[in-house]
């Protein structure tokens, strides 16, 4: 029934833009379980103190100056469907000169390609720091996580619920810290961000904007993972390896999804960012890692990203 919903949905796509999102959302959700958010006892609370104490250690432990965002949601994927459905439509949106000469049959394919990527997105996060980037007004960051994601995967990796959990959220929290500690952050990404879309929406490429993307995010990414690991107030090791290998155990399907998705590209800006901040870590300190965040000039080149001793001697 779900898998004939979101069909019907797809082929009844309508409107003038180049995506019907309604439907989108629409097939998304019928075609993805959501998951329970029956919670045990103290589950809640216990999200709420993984994220207190995640906020404490690393203020301690980076020393950058930073909260948490006042929305902090426990979801499930439905939920996360709703949350992040309007950043596709900031992002797409603009390419509606892009349709081409058939819109209808256009249409049905972006509506189609687009709930399959938030569907697939759905059933794969598991926490999400969200920046709001593009965003009109002045809603608040944002913190969620998608609960019967992280029971699945915890169990999959025969790891304690309650560790994992604690686990991801030093990871989101770690988010909120680049972002808190670098206000000019959101307004890069999206000054990069806006360019990239109007060049394609213009029928071009703008590889210094995309490049200038790829850069920043890698250090986001990579210092998250950094942040993660060595705040954590547990031992680590084990989990790391293990999501490592989940990160690149996918099946034929699942990678073919994530490659079009471009997440192939993501796995690449947690390996190689940690890297970068894993060896400026050894040599000056999480402390001296944190100095990226400092000013927008702080921030590793594309070169510097390979050669963190070249960051070194800069900065």
């Amino acid at each position: 029934m779900g898998l004939f919903r979101s069909v019907q949905a797809v082929t009844g796509a309508s409107g003038d833009g180049p995506v019907d999102w309604d439907a989108v959302g629409e097939a998304a959700k019928a075609s993805t379980d959501p998951g329970s958010l029956a919670l045990a006892d103290g589950v809640r609370e216990g999200y709420a103190a993984d994220v207190r104490d995640a906020r404490a250690r690393v203020r301690e432990v980076a020393a950058v100056e930073f909260d948490v965002p006042d929305t902090v949601e426990i979801q499930n994927r439905h939920h996360w469907i709703d949350a992040n459905i309007d950043t596709f439509r900031r992002v797409m949106d603009p390419l509606g000169e892009q349709v081409g000469m058939l819109p209808g049959i256009a249409r049905v394919a972006n509506t189609a390609s687009m709930s399959v990527a938030l569907s697939f997105l759905a059933e794969n996060v598991l926490g999400q720091y969200d920046p709001l980037l593009l965003a009109e007004g002045t809603d608040d960051h944002a913190l969620y996580f998608v609960h019967p994601n992280i029971g699945r995967v915890s169990t999959m990796l025969d790891v304690s619920e309650p560790r994992f959990r604690r686990w991801i959220a030093f990871h989101e929290v770690a988010h909120a810290a680049e972002f808190g500690a670098a206000p000019w952050l959101s307004d890069k990404l999206e000054a990069d961000l806006e360019t990239a879309i109007s060049e394609l929406a213009d029928g071009h490429i703008d590889r210094e904007s995309l490049t200038a993307l790829d850069t920043t995010m890698t250090s986001v990414e990579g210092y998250a993972e950094l942040i993660m690991d060595r705040a954590f107030d547990d031992e680590y090791a084990d989990l790391r390896e293990k999501l490592d290998e989940r990160r690149r155990g996918r099946g034929p399907i699942a990678k073919l999804i994530r490659r079009l998705l471009g997440l192939g590209m993501k796995r690449r800006q947690y390996e190689r960012g940690k890297h970068f901040f894993e060896t400026v870590a050894d040599e000056r300190g999480i402390e001296g890692a944190s100095k990226v965040w400092e000013r927008e000039a702080y921030l590793p080149t594309e070169e510097e990203l390979d050669n963190p001793a070249v960051w070194l001697d800069r900065v």
